[in-house]
């Protein structure tokens, strides 16, 4: 058990680094496909990294950037590599990434992407499905991942394909449906 906590452990930092790196980078490539002009960024992820931008002609592009390169990236290396720990990271940055503008959304806080967002113009509606369809999904398939890394034989597991991903997935809802009617009964 100890081997398992410390491998859920592991991933979860490497998750968070990927999840930082890989919205941020979004953010810049969003903003250098828009012609904006990065003039600061810190990566560091031991602190909110940032980018700034000015000027920004498409400042909607560059923030949709991070969150959508921040979750489709990491799907895509998972989907190409099909290794059960990079399966691990690319659904944590899926409701990271979800998670976060939410989390910025509720805060408010003015240098956060999501009230960034809604000033430069991005419908509220968009955000909220966006975040719902991350979390949702990201939930759902987050939950299989960590149940399989801390499950006995989850040693002899090392890889799986998009489609085990899509069952583990599956067999975590029906999982958690039993549980709910077990306890509703």
């Amino acid at each position: 058990m100890k081997s398992r906590i410390t491998t859920l452990v592991a991933l979860l930092a490497v998750s968070w680094v990927v999840m930082l790196l890989t919205h941020e980078f979004g953010h810049i490539l969003g903003g250098w496909c828009g012609g904006a002009t990065l003039v600061d960024y810190d990566l560091a992820p031991w602190r909110l990294p940032y980018s700034l931008h000015s000027p920004d002609p498409h400042p909607r592009l560059t923030l949709w950037a991070g969150p959508l390169v921040g979750a489709i990236f990491p799907l895509c290396v998972a989907a190409i590599v099909s290794v059960r720990a990079v399966w691990f990271v690319a659904d944590f940055c899926l409701i990271a990434n979800g998670g976060y503008l939410m989390l910025a959304w509720i805060t408010g806080d003015r240098l956060l992407d999501t009230p960034r967002m809604m000033a430069a113009g991005v419908h509220p509606g968009l955000v909220a499905i966006y975040c719902l369809a991350t979390i949702g999904l990201g939930y759902v398939w987050f939950r299989a991942d960590c149940i399989a890394v801390l499950r006995p034989d989850s040693r002899t597991q090392h890889s799986r394909s998009a489609q085990t991903h899509a069952q583990d997935s599956e067999r975590s809802k029906i999982e958690s449906t039993d549980t709910l009617q077990d306890k509703c009964e």
